[in-house]
């Protein structure tokens, strides 16, 4: 009874050997390719989370659809709140090449046994913070979200392609709202100022905890899930948004900020991440807000899903 064992512990360890070397020589992982159990793991918990990021994501801006300025504005935000929910479906669809099912996801991210991106427990007080959120969250996303489009999980980096072209847009919409506005009245530019004042230090903490506290990030970073920790890159959004700053004419709110002539980058204060882990746990301002919202929409919609899953067994019987 041992033979059969020892073979098939052999024929992991030659698996394992061809998984190393695909993953070294910077090629792509497919559904059908053999992989450890720990990075199909981490890829879902991970894919899940930006999911639910792109889902939840869609309620603080979503809260303007009613009362966006101009008929213009109004469709450049239905339009970038129908992108993120396009994101959300094309990276659960990446979830489910892993096994994953996503209805099973959702349940979880209801149950709070999954997380999504703190920076959505913020609420949107004024229509300053959709511009904010299109140039701060979005421009922090595309930092972190770029280099994902080279991770060695195929599914996951061809749908980071797309993600990130539209996600582009989305950051050029939220800086052009606001170099509007701040053409235009003191009122106006002092809304502005304040969602900056705001939104800047959530924004730095999207990139999650340091890495000295990122248990993840260095397997991730092994396995090319990552490319990049998550400090370096919060520096390099900090050293693209201080210019940016400037050009708009606002104020970061940080009495530490400065470039360092010695390294070219941007030196910023301390972030409290005491605020960032209360968050994360589900003590934010709009915590209980976002998830009573995605569990209503699941319950309310749920003979949708019924009706497309008979129509779709029909069809495929």
């Amino acid at each position: 009874m041992s033979a059969p064992a020892l073979e098939q512990s052999l024929d992991e360890a030659t698996l394992q050997e061809q998984f190393d070397a695909t993953i070294a020589a910077g090629h792509r992982i497919e559904p059908r390719d053999w992989m450890p159990e720990g990075y199909r793991r981490t890829l879902v918990r991970q894919i899940a989370q930006h999911a639910h990021s792109e889902i939840i994501g869609m309620q603080p801006e979503g809260d303007w659809l009613l009362a966006a300025p101009s008929l213009r504005r109004k469709a450049i935000l239905l339009a970038k709140v129908q992108d993120e929910a396009g994101h959300g479906l094309y990276l659960y669809s990446a979830a489910e090449t892993l096994g994953a099912d996503r209805a099973d996801l959702t349940d979880k991210l209801i149950e709070r046994r999954q997380k999504y991106s703190s920076i959505f427990n913020y609420p949107t007080l004024t229509y300053a913070d959709v511009g904010v959120i299109g140039w701060l969250v979005d421009g922090a996303a595309i930092c972190n979200q770029v280099p994902l489009c080279r991770s060695s999980y195929g599914p996951y980096a061809r749908a980071m392609i797309r993600v990130c072209k539209e996600e582009s847009f989305h950051q050029r919409q939220g800086y052009e709202l606001l170099m509007t506005m701040v053409r235009g009245t003191p009122e106006q530019r002092a809304m502005v100022q304040d969602a900056v004042d705001r939104w800047w230090w959530p924004s730095l903490m999207m990139f999650g905890p340091p890495d000295d506290d990122s248990p993840n990030s260095a397997q991730s970073m092994a396995w090319g899930i990552k490319r990049h920790s998550n400090d370096e890159l919060r520096q390099r959004f900090v050293d693209m948004t201080v210019p940016q700053a400037a050009v708009l004419g606002v104020t970061l709110p940080d009495p530490e900020l400065r470039l360092d002539p010695e390294t070219g980058r941007h030196r910023f204060g301390a972030i409290d991440w005491t605020e960032f882990k209360r968050v994360l746990a589900g003590d934010g301002p709009c915590n209980d807000e976002r998830i009573a919202r995605r569990r209503a929409a699941r319950d309310d919609n749920a003979w949708v899903t019924e009706a497309a899953t008979a129509y779709a067994a029909k069809h495929s019987a």
